[in-house]
């Protein structure tokens, strides 16, 4: 500290700011990375006003302890945005529970936390939904025999896409609303296409689909709730895509007639009949689709026909077949229940605490050796936490890895803390780059240490596969077969749709799809 902190000018900001009746307040001061004293006193004297709790204060040097500090603020902003809600919203959920029931969250990494953190870490929640939804359709598909694969997960409001090449990917920051959010979460992509999506013709004569969605309510015109524009779903049911008569096994009736009706009239802004117009909206919902796999595939410099598409979430199903033909992807697995995949994750989800410290330092001999001695101690307290989180210690596991950069870059590779980090540093430059710089200084920027508590996951069994043809419910135009009443074994070509209480299949001409022995419904494109 170079100069105090001016208490008397903190109790007078203090004493104005509680006089607003806040929520939530974000702190952020300059180096409080490397001294978070000041942070602390802040916290303390909003305190003393008696307007807060300790929990309302969300100070950068517990939220991110990192240099950078436009996105050390902006983190710490959306954590105070967001932490009044989810804790009222944990408190509200805990109090309808039974006392001696464990209730756990999801995280934007892919992992568990304890309910009570949230009011610590809750921007960590973000986008933790479609990483529940990753971490399901990676277990089937690798159980399944599948290593590779892009995740395809479709609503009602937007699309979430990811890529996994043998294991699940992480990103070291996103973007929310276009702030940066810095912390360790599944590399997902997101777009605001779904089942919901509206379509429009812009002022130029322009097809267009989303971002605008219907929403629960009203809902799609075929759902009979009020809603009056096209969306998506529309489109689907016009072109029999989604049977009228079986829509959520058969509970549901679905407004075909008002569906037609209002495809005609926008279909005269496009010069099409209704089917055209149906037409077209799945098209351009699909390339939007296709625009969102190649960001995650080709644009990384991976081949999507190297890969597995696994589509899941209410319709995803019903686009798979077609994005992944637009992209010369031969294979698409259906899990089972893929509407409700997202609950699966979160069984199989591991209990994750992630710590870093700073180091900002050159990548020296002695300061490597000082880092074992504060990699040891970030493991002691992330075995602490992971105990009181009632993990034994042969369920635990520790990855470090330390964020590097050759002096003079403005990004880090992260490099896994073992051996000779520098090495392992050029080589990865190598790999991601196409070249390094090996007379260049290197620098180690952070420290950072994962403790993982491993769950026992769930103990699904292969059946036994007998080949046979299936038989449809339905014929006509379009085939219609019941996921039910499908054993392991059973096969049938498009065009066809396959109906479940959950999710709608549409399987177009020139594929095949098989039942395999975990009831996954693989589609192979002929």
């Amino acid at each position: 500290v170079l100069v105090p902190l001016a208490q008397r000018a903190l109790t007078e900001t203090c004493r104005q700011i509680a006089a607003q009746k806040y929520d939530a307040i974000a702190v952020c001061l300059l180096f409080s990375f490397l001294n978070a004293r000041h942070e602390q006193k802040v916290r303390e004297t909003l305190v003393a006003t008696g307007a807060f709790e300790a929990w309302q204060i969300a100070l950068s040097s517990d939220v991110l302890p990192e240099f950078r500090e436009y996105e050390r603020a902006s983190t710490t902003a959306l954590e105070a945005y967001v932490r009044p809600i989810m804790t009222r919203y944990v408190q509200n959920l805990r109090q309808k529970l039974p006392a001696n029931v464990g209730l756990y969250l999801m995280k934007s990494d892919g992992g568990v936390m304890p309910a009570e953190r949230v009011q610590e870490r809750a921007a960590h929640t973000a986008l933790s939904g479609p990483a529940a939804g990753v971490i399901g359709a990676q277990y089937l598909a690798k159980m399944a025999g599948y290593d590779d694969i892009i995740t395809l997960d479709i609503g009602g409001t937007s699309t979430d896409v990811a890529l996994c090449k043998g294991d699940v990917p992480l990103a070291t920051q996103q973007q929310v609303d276009g702030l940066p959010l810095r912390l360790r979460m599944l590399a997902i992509e997101t777009i605001g296409a779904g089942a919901g999506s509206l379509a429009r013709v812009d002022a130029g004569g322009v097809l267009r689909v989303g971002p605008h969605s219907a929403g629960a309510s009203p809902g799609p015109i075929a759902y009979g709730r009020g809603g009056t524009q096209v969306t998506v779903t529309d489109a689907n049911v016009l072109l029999g895509r989604l049977n009228a008569s079986h829509f959520l096994g058969g509970q549901v009736k679905l407004e075909e007639a008002a569906v037609k009706q209002e495809l005609i009239n926008l279909g005269k802004k496009l010069g099409r009949d209704a089917v055209g117009a149906a037409e077209g909206i799945v098209q351009v919902a699909n390339a939007e689709i296709e625009r969102a796999l190649r960001r995650v595939s080709i644009e990384r410099g991976h081949d999507p026909r190297r890969f597995t598409l696994v589509a899941f979430g209410g319709a995803g199903p019903l686009h798979a077949c077609e994005v992944a033909q637009s992209l010369d992807m031969t294979q698409v697995l259906i899990p089972l229940y893929p509407g409700v995949l997202c609950a699966l994750g979160l069984l199989l989800a591991d209990v994750r605490v992630d710590s870093s410290m700073p180091i900002l330092s050159p990548a020296t001999i002695a300061v490597i050796s000082q880092m074992r001695v504060w990699h040891t101690k970030l493991m002691s307290n992330a075995r602490d936490e992971l105990r009181a989180d009632g993990i034994p210690d042969k369920a635990m596991k520790f990855e470090a890895t330390a964020d590097m950069r050759y002096v003079g870059q403005a990004y880090e590779l992260s490099i896994p803390f073992e051996g000779d980090l520098v090495a392992a540093f050029h080589h990865q430059h190598e790999r991601e780059y196409g070249y390094n710089l090996p007379d260049r200084a290197v620098e180690i920027i952070t420290l950072l240490l994962r403790g993982i508590g491993t769950t026992e996951g769930v103990n699904f069994q292969p059946e036994a596969v007998t080949p046979y043809d299936a038989q449809p419910q339905e014929r006509g135009q379009i085939a219609r077969y019941d996921r039910g009443e499908l054993r392991p074994g059973a096969t049938f070509t498009g065009e066809a749709i396959v109906t479940q209480l959950d999710a709608t299949t549409y399987v177009p001409v020139g594929w095949t799809a098989t039942v395999d022995a975990w009831r996954n419904l693989v589609l192979v494109r002929e």
